[in-house]
């Protein structure tokens, strides 16, 4: 096993590369950051390049197994100084892990088989993106649909905010033609949500496969895409304000949909 003492190692200036979308597409890589996230990505399959730590700060007992499981695995792991492992750790006083981790690139087709997915258009904040999915594998949903553009799947902060979930729920980048017209091929009910819906507290639970549909963050759904639901809803507000954040509107209307309120 490699110690690496110098932030100049090309090992280190790769993983900080890799910081930029650019570099992440060029590579085929994509950074995750922390203990258990980086023992989400080993215990869910994914494969590694290469994980870097700090050992005089692996002070837990699963940190130091995690390890240990990954070498016996043969995953390239590398000890460094803490001058080394700031210079690659996003967020600040990080103690833990980075690793550098392969893309996985799935496919609508693979998702044919989960009864609950959500989708989201052309998504701009990549910690509301991860939160979302954050809440999506709590109520065991089976993926998440990023709808024409927006933020990079494999942005750091995206994956940070998943606390792991991001890797285990599977999230795929699609047109809205393309899941309109793969809803339709396996049956799916589309779930829009709007201010023009009806009151969420009054849905009935269908026990069918569902895609949620949750609009822009600045704009909501166009006509177009609210023509395209089977469903609206909307949740009911008091007060001031009109409406909530994207990731906060989602755990409500999700956890409803799955039947768990």
């Amino acid at each position: 096993m490699e110690n690496i003492t110098s932030t100049a190692n090309p090992k280190i200036k790769l993983v900080r590369s890799l910081r930029t979308k650019k570099f992440r597409d060029e590579q085929g890589l994509f950074l995750t950051e922390g203990i258990h996230h980086v023992g989400a990505a080993f215990e869910a399959g994914w494969e590694f390049d290469s994980v870097f730590y700090d050992p005089d700060h692996l002070s837990s007992v699963y940190g130091r197994d995690l390890i240990d499981a990954m070498l016996k695995k043969q995953v390239h792991c590398y000890s460094v100084t803490r001058e080394v492992f700031e210079s690659i750790a996003e967020k600040e006083n990080t103690i833990g892990m980075v690793a550098s981790v392969h893309k996985k690139i799935t496919r609508l087709k693979d998702l044919k088989t989960q009864k609950l997915v959500a989708a989201m258009v052309t998504p701009q904040d990549p910690g509301n993106v991860g939160s979302l999915m954050r809440t999506l594998d709590s109520i065991g949903g089976g993926g998440l649909l990023l709808i024409d553009g927006g933020v990079d799947p494999f942005h750091p902060t995206l994956i940070r905010a998943s606390m792991g979930a991001y890797f285990w729920n599977p999230t795929v980048s699609v047109s809205f033609a393309e899941m309109v017209a793969w809803k339709e091929e396996y049956g799916y009910s589309l779930i829009g949500t709007s201010a023009k819906g009806k009151n969420m507290l009054k849905y009935t639970i269908q026990d069918k496969k569902n895609i949620v549909l949750f609009g822009s963050e600045q704009k909501g759904l166009d006509p177009n895409q609210i023509s395209a639901c089977d469903e609206l809803l909307s949740i009911p507000m008091q007060g001031h304000n009109s409406s909530l954040n994207i990731s906060v509107a989602a755990g409500i209307i999700l956890y409803k949909i799955a039947g768990l309120t």
